[in-house]
């Protein structure tokens, strides 16, 4: 069986977390600044997690990640 290649664009997004989740950047942090709250902007740095429902789909997107 050939190898599955991985989705290039998953692949520059999500890293896989050892317990099996995958973690991801915050949106909203590219432009239009000014206006939201430092709050906000602080609490978006810190990487989040990918929701459990679309687990299932980075997983399929990186097979060997």
């Amino acid at each position: 069986m050939p190898k599955i290649k991985s989705n290039r664009g998953a692949a520059k997004r999500f890293r896989k977390t050892a317990s099996g989740g995958f973690k991801a950047n915050h949106s909203h942090r590219r432009h239009i600044l000014t206006k939201k709250s430092t709050k906000r902007k602080r609490q978006l740095r810190a990487p989040g997690l990918l929701h459990a429902s679309d687990v299932k789909s980075a997983t399929r997107l990186l097979p060997y990640a």
